[in-house]
């Protein structure tokens, strides 16, 4: 097991996320953006290594407006020795990563255009991993999208869509319930049709659940992951107190958490926190596991 927090470090100077509207784009702006977001990103995967740390999200925003249409200079050619580079760095801390993509990203759109923004989006994505030169155990993780009044044909239209993709787009392809539309029946039917393996969310599967135990369903995520994959990854979070439905915590909830991983053994599974005061709660995640078998322990960089 592997313990780690989505996209950003709040205990330091930088973000690896700055961007920039569409109108200001160009050449000189786009490239200081992303070396500056690549500097931040090198610095974050440094102090998670120190720290024992070694899982983390990449967001999304490492490269502004990387899919769009009017982007045409040629970001994968300039960065690629510096994402090699950071790649490296990434294999010899042990630390595994994966990208979501945003909440526009449909694949399952009824409207043409909808779906091949969604696919110029996962294939920045793939590039950016890909460039990273890491193996397919990093991971682009996406929901199922909008039922569009008909659950049965958007989960066809996934599908269908899933099948038209690049190789090197679907071999880091994986799916996640939500915590509304899509149950993780949901998305395990769709491995059935696709492959693809399931990312299952503790928190969505109890706003949305279908029957599954905690174990039941860490044994079913099982059985959609192969070797080459990895293990299953898992999302974790609990809710804000105070919060709306599906809002999630500020912080952690120690008693939570205890309960999540006493009920989760034996299972073996990289953890995502998604707490939002990210690495703080990372950490304390991390001492709370410390004695599970399952649990990784990093060295430093």
């Amino acid at each position: 097991m592997k313990i780690g927090y989505p996209c950003i470090n709040l205990g330091l100077p930088c973000r690896p996320s700055r961007t920039f509207r569409l109108a200001s784009l160009s050449e000189e702006r786009l490239y200081a953006t992303v070396r500056g977001n690549l500097d931040c990103l090198e610095e974050i995967i440094r102090w998670n290594g120190r720290h024992g740390l070694l899982f983390l999200r990449i967001t999304s925003d490492l490269v502004p407006l990387a899919s769009h249409p009017q982007n045409q200079f040629p970001w994968p050619k300039e960065f690629a020795s510096r994402l090699a580079s950071i790649g490296r760095l990434l294999r010899n801390l042990g630390m595994r990563v994966s990208m979501h993509p945003g909440q526009y990203t449909l694949l399952n759109s009824p409207r043409p255009e909808v779906v091949a923004a969604a696919r110029a989006d996962l294939r920045y994505h793939a590039r950016v991993l890909d460039l990273l030169v890491l193996d397919a155990t990093a991971k682009i993780q996406i929901h199922v999208g909008g039922a569009y009044g008909d659950k049965e044909q958007a989960l066809h239209r996934f599908a269908d869509a899933v099948d038209l993709l690049e190789p090197d787009i679907r071999s880091r392809l994986v799916i996640e319930n939500d915590e509304r539309l899509f149950s993780f029946s949901d998305a395990v039917k769709l491995h059935a049709r696709t492959g693809l393996p399931v990312v299952f969310d503790a928190f969505h599967h109890t706003l949305n659940p279908d029957g599954h135990s905690l174990g039941e369903a860490l044994d079913a995520q099982a059985g959609t992951w192969s070797s080459a994959d990895g293990l299953p990854i898992v999302d974790y979070s609990s809710p804000h107190p105070n919060g709306r439905r599906g809002s999630h915590a500020h912080a952690l909830d120690e008693a939570d958490f205890g309960r999540f991983l006493e009920r989760s053994r034996p299972h073996d599974f990289d953890l995502l926190l998604e707490v939002k005061d990210k690495e703080t709660s990372a950490l304390q995640a991390l001492a709370l596991a410390r004695g599970d078998l399952r649990l990784l322990n990093g060295g430093s960089a």
